[in-house]
């Protein structure tokens, strides 16, 4: 929960670039990496993500232009990439036009349950935290270097000269 605007503007500047990092790391074929038929694709996760955040906030009456659909899911990771970058800006531009920390107080219908709006915004970086974790999981599977987001990554120990922990 926050109780600033500005306390989750910093929050949100971290957890996005975060999410950037990943994104930025996919690739066109990658987007094809499943599981199983049966669950997402790495493309259908990481395009998900994008249009989340309007739809999301949308509910709390903020406005600011973004994609409204999940589907389709594009086939170019660079545009996942450069869309989710629009949007977050926006998003932000939106927040700081439209709300005051008192905004953060106003309740808002969230699927049939009405939260505050600092629950809602609490709720989209987890939504997302929760969603990066499943892409990398498929980034390892479909051979892709994971960025490290709270720490090093498995490939990030060795060129910041530490040694990684054992298996």
């Amino acid at each position: 929960m926050f109780l600033t605007l500005e306390g989750f503007m910093k929050s949100w500047e971290f957890e996005s670039q975060a999410t950037q990092k990943i994104l930025n790391n996919l690739t066109d074929e990658s987007l094809k990496q499943e599981i199983t038929e049966e669950n997402w694709t790495l493309g259908r996760i990481a395009w998900h993500i994008v249009p989340s955040i309007h739809i999301m906030t949308s509910r709390t009456g903020l406005k600011f232009e973004a994609p409204t659909e999940n589907w389709p899911v594009p086939t170019s990771a660079q545009f996942i990439a450069d869309s989710y970058g629009q949007v977050s800006a926006a998003f932000l531009e939106a927040i700081k036009a439209q709300w005051t920390d008192e905004s953060l107080q106003i309740e808002s219908d969230f699927f049939g349950q009405k939260q505050q709006n600092s629950i809602f915004l609490m709720t989209l970086i987890l939504h997302q935290n929760h969603h990066r974790g499943q892409m990398t999981v498929l980034m390892r599977q479909a051979g892709l270097p994971v960025p490290g987001i709270y720490g090093p990554s498995k490939e990030e120990w060795a060129p910041a000269g530490m040694e990684a922990p054992i298996q």
